[in-house]
């Protein structure tokens, strides 16, 4: 039994709460306002938080492994909060905004060197009901890859290693801006045919910005990259693809970003790649970024992009 904090009681930081727990370790979880969480977590209703699960506002100065769960956007705020020590488990996805950094990069410029990354696709619902799921731990230090792949495994939850922390990194950041991109697709009534173009097309952009920063591009083709991508385009828990649904269907642009703020990584995740991989072709990045900041409109985006010149696959 291992000591497991995890700072984020969000629908997902809950989600691994519940698993660690079910894996026997003793579990804190973190909140903002822990006293908003009684019998169960309203960021994740129907299921019971149980007494083997101290919530806290307090957060941790010691334990055996820590899981940060917060939003990308407040990694870096949270981490400038903590003292290293205790190996990190990263479980957000996107690029910080202001430094575009990735959440290894963020955690290494705070002194947190110890710091893997937790990726795949998963909705936090699932996890937390225990329903079959898989997932990749991402660091380059082959040791630490084990730790928690030992530690979080289990019957219902298969962890895979992977050496590639950038490629897994950058997988988990683009997709969210796909899903929003599929959601606008849909949401715009443009068809299943266009949002399997849309799936694929993106596997290939986001393959090409994985290599361009040192990445590999069988990591994009696995559980952190297409994945990832295939769940969050199509399935109808995604808060991306929601919000690009929205949009789609003609939803004003503001509404959507005072009722959704920064759980959408996509928003923030899409100028910030735009910004960081100046040179790599991202037409689709580029739409989102057009799209989510009001300089265009879906309809633009949509002949955009379907008017890019031909050339071979």
């Amino acid at each position: 039994m291992s000591d497991v904090a995890i700072i984020g009681a969000g629908a997902w930081g809950t989600a691994l709460a519940l698993h660690a727990d079910r894996a026997g370790h003793r579990v804190s979880l973190w909140a903002r306002h822990p006293e908003r969480i009684g019998a169960e977590n309203p960021r994740l209703p129907g299921f019971a938080i149980p007494a083997s699960i101290t919530v806290t506002g307090t957060l941790p100065t010691c334990a055996d492994a820590i899981l940060l769960a917060v939003p990308m956007q407040d990694l870096a705020p949270t981490l400038a909060r903590m003292r290293p020590g205790a190996p990190l488990l990263l479980c957000c996805k996107g690029l910080d905004a202001t430094s575009l950094e990735l959440p290894t990069e963020v955690a290494s410029a705070h002194g947190f060197t110890r710091a893997a990354v937790l990726t795949g696709p998963n909705f936090a619902a699932e996890v937390a009901a225990g329903l079959p799921a898989a997932s990749v731990v991402a660091a380059e230090d082959k040791a630490l890859r084990a730790l928690f792949c030992t530690l979080l495994a289990g019957p219902k939850f298969r962890l895979y290693g992977n050496a590639d922390p950038v490629g897994a990194q950058l997988g988990g950041a683009a997709k969210n801006v796909m899903a929003i991109a599929a959601g606008v697709v849909m949401g715009a009534g443009l068809g299943e045919n266009a949002r399997a173009a849309l799936i694929t097309r993106g596997l290939a952009e986001i393959s090409r910005l994985a290599v361009a920063f040192g990445g590999k591009a069988e990591t994009v083709a696995g559980l952190a990259g297409l994945g990832d991508l295939v769940l969050t385009c199509t399935g109808p828990n995604s808060r991306n693809f929601a919000y690009g649904f929205a949009l789609g269907q003609g939803a004003p642009l503001a509404s959507l970003l005072r009722a959704n703020g920064p759980v959408v990584e996509g928003v923030a995740t899409a100028p910030a790649l735009l910004t960081l991989a100046a040179g790599v072709d991202l037409p689709i990045c580029h739409a989102v970024a057009e799209l989510v900041s009001g300089r265009l409109s879906v309809r633009d985006v949509i002949a955009g992009v379907l008017s890019r010149p031909i050339r071979d696959e």
